[in-house]
């Protein structure tokens, strides 16, 4: 069955602190897909973040590129096998030079918590109770 994916494309600061930054994470770069003015992250075999220097990002579009500190564009959700992952990955990406965003989100079944990467593009993440989606 064909496994279709999702390339999340965001325009960056910084290219080489952004790398730094999702490495720090636990995720890898591919270097087939990246150059000096983009970064392929490697989240899961389905899922990569494209860094692209703001330059490189004005290549595919011709709306203004928002300041992700000042606008929302998009939030990002990740999936996490449980709460401590979650608590886990938010973690690091603070340890990494992110930071908290938005309050902890605890509905017993489900939990989730968000932070703002460098740029401060938001990152949720969040975990379900396999037994809670079965039904």
């Amino acid at each position: 069955m064909y496994q279709q994916m999702i390339f999340v494309n965001l325009a960056t600061n910084d290219l080489d602190a952004s790398k730094k930054f999702f490495t720090e994470l636990g995720y890898t770069i591919n270097a087939q897909f990246s150059d000096e003015t983009a970064a392929s992250v490697v989240i899961s075999d389905t899922i990569i973040a494209m860094l692209l220097t703001k330059e490189k990002y004005a290549q595919f579009t011709k709306k203004e590129i928002v300041d992700p500190t000042k606008a929302s564009e998009v939030l990002i959700a990740l999936s996490a096998e449980s709460r401590e992952k979650v608590d886990e990955l938010v973690e690091k990406a603070v340890a990494a030079g992110g930071s908290v965003s938005g309050e902890t989100q605890d509905h017993g079944f489900m939990y989730g918590r968000a932070f703002d990467d460098l740029d401060g593009h938001t990152w949720e993440v969040v975990w379900m109770d396999p037994a809670a989606v079965e039904g």
